[in-house]
């Protein structure tokens, strides 16, 4: 209960009385009080008066033609002016963000072939601007946003689910395009890879939650194809690490893993597959952080940057 009756007295005590009350003993009077709050002397004895109430103490009691402090008035005068500074300054906009003296560390999600591609680029771009930056890179294995809402990471790149939290922010970084993709010295090295011969060789399907089929299979089903797949896996860093030791054919996005092909051949597919957009995600509560929102921009231009592999 008594828990419960101080909570109810925090509930209804006027924290603008602490500016008063800091006001009030710099001052030591309150004529020069009420005419630094812009005051009426009336007002501001009225203002003295509801501070003694709600003390329990007089505060400042006449001495000859001038006022005193108590002695509770002094021990509060050492603890009330530096309580409403720090007030003032959790009130006031933030600063100016200064990357240079900024030292924080953000977790990023995203996939190993996201890493790979672009996380060379991104570590060196905020490390010129602000050396006191981390980047800690988290696997993600799924799409679930909840650590992004818990707090435990604060950017995430992937591509939007039709189950995506709708709290999320999100900002396309780029379009992507599947190509095929098998080692150097495959049979398929030479000559057209047309419809027909994609179907007959053996594949590695990626698929995140373990199916059996994909985008690719929709595609040759439309042509009344279907394609042999000799492995399951769940990320496209494994995939191309099977086609690269064995006859294995693997399908990939271009950008996304123009680092983890290198010394591979990469050919266009033969069918029509649609594009995926990778994009950048966060909660709202980093909406308006300025170190958030500073890194935010610095994934965009790494991304918007960065060449592909066909350009190279």
């Amino acid at each position: 209960m008594a828990s419960c009756a101080s909570l109810a007295s925090m509930t209804r005590a006027d924290l603008n009385l602490l500016i008063t009350l800091d006001v009030l003993l710099t001052e030591g009077s309150v004529a020069r009080a009420a005419r630094r709050l812009r005051l009426s002397p009336s007002a501001m004895s009225r203002a003295l008066a509801r501070l003694r109430e709600t003390i329990g103490d007089p505060l400042l009691v006449r001495a000859g033609r001038g006022l005193v402090p108590t002695p509770r008035a002094l021990e509060l005068r050492e603890r009330v002016g530096p309580l409403v500074q720090e007030a003032e300054a959790i009130l006031r906009p933030a600063e100016a963000l200064d990357l240079q003296r900024l030292v924080r560390t953000f977790s990023v999600r995203a996939s190993d072939g996201f890493v790979e591609a672009f996380g060379p680029q991104l570590i060196a771009s905020t490390q010129a601007q602000a050396p006191g930056i981390r980047l800690r890179f988290v696997q993600k294995p799924d799409k679930d946003s909840t650590l992004l809402r818990e707090g435990s990471v604060d950017l995430e790149t992937g591509v939007i689910g039709a189950a995506q939290s709708p709290e999320i922010r999100t900002r396309a970084l780029f379009s992507d395009h599947f190509v095929g993709v098998v080692r150097r010295g495959h049979p398929w090295a030479t000559g057209e890879i047309t419809a027909d011969r994609f179907a007959a060789g053996r594949h590695i399907l990626v698929s995140r939650r373990g199916l059996d089929k994909g985008p690719i299979d929709d595609a040759l089903e439309a042509i009344g194809l279907q394609r042999d797949i000799a492995a399951i896996v769940t990320g496209f860093s494994p995939a191309l690490s099977l086609a690269r030791g064995s006859d294995l054919v693997a399908v990939v996005p271009e950008r996304h893993t123009w680092t983890l092909r290198d010394g591979m051949i990469t050919f266009p597919l033969p069918i029509a597959v649609p594009e995926i957009t990778v994009s950048l995600l966060w909660h709202p509560r980093l909406d308006a952080d300025p170190a958030h929102r500073w890194l935010r921009e610095r994934v965009r231009r790494v991304c918007g940057t960065q060449k592909s592999s066909d350009d190279l």
